[in-house]
């Protein structure tokens, strides 16, 4: 089974862009009282030059969310803008645009070609770990609509639309697969957990048991619960009497997929499952030797001791 989830997966760390914020566009020269004055070298001519090279008037509540929403269409997030703030522009004279969405969490977006978008969660999530690394880290612009500032709720919607079915009480963003998806992983209060990704806005989930098999790790989930996962596959089948303690996901070939499992007070067994997680057959560890190396969870039993004088 390829290591496809662990070797995968690049931290999501982004580059600070450094902007200069929107009210500090426009300056002007004023005495001690706060009135305008005139600079050196003033006339009519230099009147001129100073309205031909006057800054724009600042863009109103309602151009900013127009630009916005143009900028999340462009940058395909699906977003429906409800609020936006513009948060500057930066050395390239690009703007840069904190926006709320009508549903899930908001972005930050430049406005290059193509928009370069990053949504709250990951910027937060990549400003707690720059953090814990360093205090003083520079970590750039960061979410503060307050629609965008719950990052642990949208973690759990991530966790309901991937399907992941239980009661889930952590969640973290882990990284960046190859296939560009981003990988987050789920923890249940009451069961095992998953590895959750978002490919192309579709999710996709992994059962814990399985990224363990593929070299990844899942810090939310324990021994216990990845063997009771298992013990519901075995539910109703001829492995139902295991009291699974312990598990693991052995790999799969064109017959199925192969769980070993420790049973308590009893010998383990190895069952392969078709693709419906259907029981198809049980081996007893006793003499399972011969399925993808035999049982690594259950002790086999010592040989006998060879009788005194020697072989019969």
């Amino acid at each position: 089974m390829k290591a496809r989830f662990a070797a995968a997966l690049a931290a999501l760390m982004f580059s600070a862009i450094s902007i200069v914020p929107a009210a500090a566009q426009t300056t002007r020269e004023t005495d001690e009282n706060g009135r305008p004055v005139a600079t050196e070298g003033s006339s009519r001519s230099g009147a001129g030059r100073s309205r031909r090279d006057r800054q724009p008037a600042a863009p109103s509540p309602e151009q900013i969310l127009a630009a916005a929403q143009e900028q999340a269409t462009l940058g395909n997030t699906n977003c429906q803008v409800t609020e936006a703030k513009l948060l500057g522009t930066t050395a390239e004279k690009t703007s840069v645009y904190e926006m709320a969405c009508a549903a899930g969490p908001g972005y930050i977006i430049e406005s290059k070609t193509p928009p370069v978008v990053t949504d709250c969660v990951i910027l937060a999530d990549s400003a707690t770990k720059l953090r814990a690394a360093n205090p003083e880290a520079e970590v750039g612009p960061q979410c503060t609509i307050a629609a965008n500032t719950d990052t642990e709720k949208f973690l759990r919607e991530y966790a309901q639309q991937a399907g992941v079915p239980c009661t889930v009480d952590e969640v973290k963003v882990l990284g960046r697969a190859t296939d560009g998806g981003i990988a987050y992983e789920v923890g249940c209060s009451d069961a095992a957990g998953f590895w959750i990704k978002n490919l192309n806005n579709a999710w996709s989930k992994t059962p814990c048991i399985q990224v363990l098999a593929e070299n990844g790790t899942c810090a939310f989930t324990t021994t216990a619960e990845n063997a009771g996962y298992v013990k519901t596959l075995f539910a109703g089948s001829e492995a139902a009497s295991c009291d699974v303690t312990e598990a693991r996901l052995m790999g799969r070939n064109a017959n199925g997929v192969f769980y070993e499992a420790k049973c308590a007070g009893a010998d383990g067994v190895i069952a392969r499952l078709n693709a419906e997680n259907a029981v198809q057959q049980v081996y007893p560890c006793a003499t399972a030797q011969a399925i993808g190396g035999g049982c690594k969870l259950t002790t086999a039993p010592a040989a006998a001791a060879a009788p005194a004088g020697g072989r019969p």
